[in-house]
């Protein structure tokens, strides 16, 4: 059987993946492609590192992701395991965090190894992935499948039917499923980060009355530094006074390494969308469509295990079908 995908970041591509190892044919249509260096799709300019996150639903997705991406992380120079530490300032104790038995060595940090104004922190182990290598290397992966590739700009996902010849689409277009789905929740939010030339090789992230994290990108010689996270901006431009504010959290963040990092080591200014939702993502079936869009800044968090939910719903679809 035939299955459309619109869209082909992160989870379009993964749920290509589940779907062809279920023996589906795959058509993926999608205005942007692994290797495109537009600021309209996501997926290439997130941080990407597997922090699963202690107050979004879906922790049967999050946690499926974290075991696809901790194998991977042994198997494919893509992805590679760091070691994380995560403070919050908002919180004093980790009844919240979930994730405390799915993450190796856990260890949550005593006070005095705590930076000035959080009230909580841990550190384990996680991983981290480079999209800018690790899209192309899936669309590659996918070729190998037979997965066909095709650049479009759809106006409706029944076109996308149209295209592939087939009856079921998934629907995986992020920020374009405010048209393609009419759901007016859909939201964009703003991020703005810098590429930092560094030998950092661990991770490091504040949640809580601000998001700022350092994250390596792997086998580039740098990490990525932010951030910020502005719903209804839709500036494209990078915003000049965002650049020392994100600097001076990161080097509060790093301590004693911060004090090597100055504006002058940025390499690069990243712009980006977050494809977020209100009310959070919509892994859905309607019709003859299956949604998964509207997973924000968590993607990658949640991209293998949408896309298991993705094939599950498929099969559902296609067992109808013959009823």
């Amino acid at each position: 059987m035939e299955i459309a995908i619109v869209g082909s970041g992160v989870i379009g591509l993964m749920s290509a993946l589940t779907l062809t190892d279920a023996g589906y044919k795959v058509t993926i249509i999608a205005r942007d492609l692994p290797g495109d260096d537009s600021q309209d799709w996501a997926s290439p300019w997130a941080g990407a590192a597997m922090f699963p996150h202690p107050d979004a639903k879906g922790q049967d997705l999050q946690t499926e992701s974290f075991k696809y991406y901790w194998a991977l992380a042994h198997r494919d120079p893509t992805s590679g395991v760091l070691k994380a530490t995560e403070y919050y300032d908002d919180r004093d104790n980790d009844t919240s965090i979930w994730y405390k038995t799915l993450v190796p060595r856990y260890r949550r940090l005593k006070e005095t190894e705590l930076p000035a104004g959080s009230k909580l922190g841990f550190d384990f182990l996680t991983m981290t992935i480079n999209p800018l290598r690790f899209l192309p290397w899936l669309k590659k992966e996918l070729e190998r499948r037979g997965v066909r590739f095709i650049r479009r700009t759809l106006e409706t996902l029944d076109a996308a039917r149209t295209i592939a010849n087939c009856r079921i689409v998934v629907n995986a277009s992020g920020l374009g499923a405010l048209q393609l789905a009419g759901d007016e929740d859909v939201m964009p939010v703003r991020g703005q980060t810098m590429f930092v030339k560094t030998d950092i090789d661990f991770l490091k992230l504040m949640q809580g009355s601000h998001y700022t994290y350092v994250i390596p990108r792997m086998y580039s010689g740098g990490a990525i530094i932010g951030g910020v996270s502005q719903e209804g901006n839709f500036e494209r431009k990078v915003d000049e006074g965002l650049r020392p504010d994100i600097l001076r959290r990161v080097k509060g963040l790093l301590g004693e390494k911060g004090k090597e990092l100055e504006l002058g080591d940025v390499e690069k200014d990243i712009v980006a969308f977050r494809p977020s939702r209100k009310g959070g993502y919509r892994v859905e079936v309607e019709g003859d469509t299956v949604h998964a869009y509207g997973f924000g800044s968590l993607g990658y968090v949640y991209s293998f295990g949408a896309a298991e939910k993705v094939r599950e719903l498929v099969r559902g679809l296609e067992r109808q079908s013959r009823l």
